[in-house]
C-alpha cells in the first residue's frame, strides 16, 4: 500500500478532473483501481488531514484516466468493475455496460409483486452481467430464477457476480438464445424479463464512439428497426408464461407504442409502457392473458 497525504491526493484529483470526464466515473477509478471506497472519498472533502493508503501509485491511476479521456475507453472496462443499484459487477468488453435506467425494471417488479411476495417462478432473457436476475434473486430470497445469454463466456462473469453478491441458490444459469434453455419449463413463468438489444441500425451507426467502438455490438443492434429481437420474445413467449404471467421489456425511447400493439397481438393484457426518470417511455410490460 502506497501512503499519500490527503491535501496532495485531493490536489491531483482537482487536477486530473479538469482534464474532463465526470466525477462518478473518477470515484469509480479510485474504488477499484486506488482502493478508496466512495464512502470514504467523500470523507476526504470534510477531513482534510492526515495520509490515506493507495493500492496502486498516482501516475498509474492517471495513465488509466487518460486512457479513458483520451480513448473514451469506458471507465468500466478499464477497471472491471461497474456498479449497478447496491451491486458492484465484474464486467468485460464482452458484457454490456448495465445502465442506471435499467434499475427501474427492478421497481416496476415491486409494483406488480410487492417487495414481499410468495414463491414464483422467473427467467430473464439475455442476462449480460446479470445484474437484473441477481437483483431480484436478493430481493426475493423464495423465489426461483433462470437467467440465460447466448455467450458461455459472459454466463461465467454473471454466475461469477451471483457468487460474489450472494449466498443464496436461488438462481440458474443457461446458455442459449431467448427462449431456447427453457423449452423444459414451458407454461411454468410468472415472469419474464428482458433487456435485449434494440438499437435501429441507423441509430447504432450514429451511437457515441465510447458505445459504439467499445460494447458488444451483439448487445445493442436490434436489426433495421429494433425490433427483431422484441418481436422474437414476445411472439414465443405465451409458450412459457403460465396464465396471468407478467412480461417486462426494457426498448429504445421511441419503440413503446409498437412494443404495445405487438403484446396485443399476440394476447397480452394489463399492457403499460412505463417511462424512466427522465420521462422516456422505455419499459413496456404486460399480462398473459
Amino acid at each position: 500500500m502506497l501512503s499519500i497525504s490527503v491535501e496532495e491526493f485531493l490536489f491531483w484529483k482537482k487536477k486530473q478532473l479538469l482534464k474532463g470526464g465526470d466525477q462518478q466515473s473518477f470515484a469509480i477509478l479510485l474504488d477499484c483501481i486506488g482502493g478508496i471506497s466512495t464512502g470514504d472519498q467523500n470523507l476526504l472533502n470534510i477531513n482534510k488531514e492526515g495520509n490515506l493508503y493507495l493500492k496502486k501509485n498516482l501516475d498509474f491511476l492517471e495513465s488509466v484516466w487518460d486512457d479513458h479521456l483520451l480513448k473514451s475507453h469506458p471507465i468500466q472496462y478499464l477497471c472491471g468493475i461497474a456498479f449497478w443499484r447496491d451491486l458492484k459487477l465484474k464486467v468485460s468488453n464482452n458484457v454490456l455496460i448495465p445502465r442506471p435506467e435499467s434499475e427501474l425494471i427492478i421497481d416496476i417488479v415491486f409494483n406488480i409483486f410487492g417487495k414481499k411476495s410468495k414463491k414464483l417462478f422467473f427467467a430473464e432473457l439475455g442476462t449480460g452481467s446479470g445484474a437484473i436476475s441477481i437483483a431480484l434473486a436478493l430481493a426475493y430470497p423464495s423465489w426461483v430464477g433462470i437467467a440465460t445469454d447466448i455467450d458461455q463466456d459472459v454466463l461465467e462473469i454473471a454466475t461469477e457476480n451471483y457468487i460474489n453478491s450472494s449466498g443464496q441458490s436461488n438462481l440458474r444459469f443457461y446458455c442459449g438464445h431467448w427462449w431456447t434453455p427453457l423449452e423444459r419449463f414451458k407454461g411454468k413463468l410468472d415472469l419474464a424479463i428482458s433487456n435485449p438489444p434494440y438499437i435501429p441500425q441507423d441509430t447504432y451507426e450514429e451511437l457515441p464512439k465510447e458505445v459504439k467502438n467499445f460494447e458488444p455490438k451483439i448487445a445493442l443492434l436490434g436489426g433495421k428497426d429494433g425490433l427483431k429481437h422484441i418481436k422474437e420474445i414476445i411472439q414465443k413467449a405465451p409458450l412459457f408464461l403460465k396464465e396471468k404471467g407478467w412480461l417486462i421489456l426494457e426498448n429504445h425511447f421511441d419503440q413503446g407504442e409498437k412494443v404495445k400493439q405487438l403484446l396485443l397481438k399476440n394476447k397480452f393484457t394489463s399492457i403499460k409502457i412505463v417511462n424512466d426518470l427522465s420521462g422516456i417511455g422505455r419499459f413496456t410490460i404486460g399480462r398473459y392473458k
